[in-house]
């Protein structure tokens, strides 16, 4: 049987080591901080001038707002400040830059992308439609991190990307998030830390609460025993590592997508935020919800989360919770069936599983779906992004993993009303590793998160062997066909 038709864009995404945002550097003792610091208040004012001006010639054209981010990090080392005079805003600047380093967020890969529609459709000619696309940067360290980019997808097939900005900014965090007191408990209870002082922390809270209020009731909260009191102060440093999981991000409205950076804030990130699957979910009273699943890593440990958004300048970040919630590659159908959210995941590493719920933010209980059944993905399979809805049911794209780790795309179909009763898959591979596509970062795959459907074509951006991203197309009707038969 000949091969489905693939089209090339002939657009590419490779990484850019400029576009580089400033991290806080601050060393682990305490001591040494305090003499850069005392090093920096023996310049007078001119000096500090005279300092300012020249990191302003040399960085400024690389940054949106250099001196609000040194700012931000002079406030994390102010109090082994010295002295209790006010300082200067440039010294303060000055003192920040001591502390802060560029880090290039996609020097090594830009890679794993999905796409779906922009939230703004303004001002298109009729049958176009404006993609957000987003992917996954790593850099130094394989760090990774979320950008984006926007495009318009025209009625002839054709794609035109706008232009990615040279400059990156991170969001601000809101210090003090609201929290829902169902989901930190039901949290807490899967950590192990139901007990008597997760008790009197949690009791003290109202339904919905904020950082400050729990920080307040876990000062208040005292040891229940002398012999308990490890116990005790563990479960408040898991407490507070888990509302720091939990937190909320804003952009500035005047950035542009492609200027908008989310970097690994919390613990359990702290080693990179990995494959994040993007799905506009329709909800039943037809409001308008992005969701993105992703891989949260520690260095240690992966954790599967939820990132939530309606006009992507605005994000929450969520810890999921419930026993299914494990391994990588969780993806959400685009909208309810039956009234309940589904999704799709790979608990064991190995097969795929489907799974539903009242609550996007719990998952029990799943489903064996699909098991290895071709060469091609006789090691492991796992979804590309999530099902998109179709009028022959609901096409995903799956990756699987054959001999030598060699990474290939493929497709299959549920059906729409029982997602659980697969209608066809294909027998070999839609896409594969093949030329330049084979080499990279590691060689040998080529991975998807995400596609969508526009004017009867399937739009596929994909990552290969993850170092640069490209974008595809297919004929819905010559694919679903070959899936139906």
């Amino acid at each position: 049987m000949n091969p489905i038709t693939i089209h090339p864009s002939g657009i590419e995404f490779r990484p850019d080591n400029r576009r580089v945002v400033l991290r806080s550097f601050i060393p682990a003792d305490g001591t040494q901080v305090g003499h850069i610091i005392g090093r920096a208040l023996l310049w007078n004012e001119a000096e500090v001038e005279t300092q300012l001006a020249a990191i302003h010639k040399e960085f400024l054209g690389r940054h949106l707002d250099i001196e609000e981010s040194c700012l931000l990090h002079f406030e994390k080392v102010k109090a082994h400040v010295p002295t209790s005079h006010p300082l200067s805003r440039p010294r303060q600047v000055l003192i920040g830059a001591l502390f802060s380093g560029e880090y290039s967020l996609e020097a090594a890969a830009l890679f794993n992308p999905s796409i779906v529609p922009h939230p703004d459709q303004r001002g298109l000619q009729k049958g176009d439609l404006r993609f957000i696309m987003s992917l996954r940067a790593t850099g130094e360290g394989h760090i990774s991190s979320i950008e984006f980019r926007t495009g318009v997808l025209r009625k002839d097939f054709s794609i035109q990307m706008e232009a990615t900005s040279p400059v990156v900014t991170l969001p601000v965090r809101n210090p003090n998030p609201t929290f829902t007191k169902r989901i930190f408990l039901h949290k807490l209870r899967e950590m192990g830390l139901e007990n008597k002082c997760s008790a009197q922390v949690m009791n003290a809270l109202n339904e919905t609460f904020t950082m400050e209020a729990l920080e307040r009731s876990m000062q208040r909260a005292t040891p229940v025993a002398a012999p308990h009191s490890r116990d005790f102060h563990r479960t408040l440093e898991c407490m507070q590592w888990l509302a720091k999981s939990n937190y909320e991000v804003e952009f500035k409205a005047a950035t542009h997508v492609s200027e908008r950076i989310i970097f690994p804030v919390s613990p359990n990130e702290s080693n990179g935020i990995e494959d994040a699957r993007f799905v506009r979910f329709i909800e039943e009273d037809s409001s308008v919800t992005y969701y993105a699943t992703y891989t949260a890593y520690n260095g240690r440990v992966i954790l599967p989360q939820l990132i939530e958004t309606q006009d992507f300048l605005r994000f929450q970040v969520r810890t999921l919770n419930g026993n299914a919630v494990q391994n990588k590659g969780m993806a959400l159908f685009p909208r309810r069936i039956d009234g309940r959210y589904v999704m799709l995941s790979r608990q064991d590493d190995e097969n795929l599983f489907l799974m539903t719920s009242d609550n996007p933010h719990f998952w029990d209980d799943p489903q064996m779906l699909l098991r290895p059944a071709e060469a091609w993905e006789s090691v492991k399979i796992g979804n590309c992004g999530s099902p998109i809805e179709t009028k022959a049911g609901w096409l995903v794209l799956t990756h699987g993993v054959g001999a030598m780790r060699k990474y290939c795309l493929g497709a299959m179909l549920l059906d729409l009303e029982n997602p659980s009763r697969v209608i066809g898959r294909l027998r070999e591979p839609l896409l594969k590793p093949e030329g330049m596509a084979r080499e990279g970062y590691v060689p040998n795959v080529v991975y998807s998160c995400g596609a969508l459907v526009h004017a009867g074509r399937l739009i596929l951006p994909y990552g290969m062997s993850d170092i640069a991203s490209t974008i595809v197309t297919i004929a819905l009707e010559e694919l679903l066909e070959r899936l139906q038969h």
